[in-house]
């Protein structure tokens, strides 16, 4: 167990080291490249000035270390980039193992929430939620249903009354005195205009007519 919490933070602490390590040694051979590089252009004007002189020997020794320095560059470079593939290949397996980890986590992290919530025990508060919601609607129905004086009334009797107020409604509105149709419009051939009905004033025996016909149209 112990090596299982703390075996991989050692191993990352140790991923880590080599990278480091891995940087300075490639910042070393870049420095010795750069000396090695001056070394080799400082052979060269040797041989520039041993050549003016008249000093062929003298000058072929400079360009022999003048070679020797640029092999030892072509060295130091094939080094550096082995240590550069040797980084990538440590960063690239870091980032597996780290996202390896991570997705050993989630799905850890995962079955516990699954484990936490059981089937049966969501069914178990699905019916608890039923049941509760079913003795919630029988009360607020126990709470609708009238009592006291309201609860002897007889829906019967109070619907039949409703009836008899609809009905007398509807005759009173039938024995109200029918209103005249608007007569028909007259056509009057142009230029010429008809002549305004004088009103006649009505008696009381032609109103009295005019109710009594309406009565006997119904």
């Amino acid at each position: 167990m112990l090596g299982r919490l703390f075996g991989k933070p050692k191993q990352e602490a140790n991923a880590l080291t080599t990278l480091d390590k891995l940087n300075e040694t490639l910042e070393m051979l870049e420095k010795k490249e750069k000396v090695l590089v001056k070394k080799a252009a400082a052979e060269v004007e040797k041989a520039k000035e041993f050549a003016k002189g008249r000093n062929k020997r003298a000058a072929i020794q400079c360009l022999k270390r003048k070679r020797l320095y640029e092999q030892q560059i072509e060295q130091l470079g094939n080094f550096q980039l082995r240590i550069h593939d040797q980084m990538i290949m440590l960063e690239g397996a870091k980032a597996t193992t780290e996202t390896v980890d991570a997705l050993r986590t989630g799905a850890a992290a995962m079955k516990a929430m699954q484990k936490a919530t059981n089937i049966d025990d969501v069914d178990k508060t699905m019916d608890e939620i039923n049941e509760q919601t079913e003795n919630m609607k029988q009360i607020q129905e126990a709470l609708s249903t009238p009592i006291g004086a309201a609860a002897d009334f007889d829906e019967d009797e109070l619907e039949a009354e409703l009836e008899e107020l609809e009905g007398a409604e509807l005759e009173e509105q039938l024995l109200q005195p029918a209103t005249t149709a608007p007569a028909a419009p007259v056509h009057v051939p142009a230029g010429r205009q008809p002549a305004r009905p004088v009103p006649q004033k009505r008696t009381a025996e032609e109103d009295e007519l005019a109710a009594l016909q309406a009565e006997m149209a119904l």
